[in-house]
């Protein structure tokens, strides 16, 4: 299994891309530090740099990066799925 995911802490809910992700895949992530983090089997395409989930988010959670909230699921986000702007809104200027 190839590492494909970044993670500042393995409490995190999602993880950084560091390839482009294809559905299918099975990714391993490590941390910053190169702690295995766990892995996600991918479900959407999910472009470099980009955040994926690392579990299931159910709608209305606070999303967990760099072990703080960055945002809320405005929508419920399955395991391997692209997190963006589409299914998360950002708590930062609310």
């Amino acid at each position: 299994m190839q590492h494909g995911v970044l993670m500042h802490k393995v409490e995190d809910d999602v993880g950084v891309a560091v390839v482009d992700l294809a559905p299918g895949m099975e990714m391993q992530a490590v941390t910053v530090e190169g702690q295995p983090a766990g892995s996600v089997k991918v479900v959407e395409e999910v472009p470099l740099g980009h955040k994926v989930a690392m579990r299931d988010i159910p709608k209305g959670k606070e999303v967990i990066k760099y072990g703080r909230t960055i945002g809320r699921a405005v929508q419920a986000i399955l395991a391997g799925s692209h997190v963006h702007i589409h299914n998360l809104k950002s708590m930062r200027w609310v």
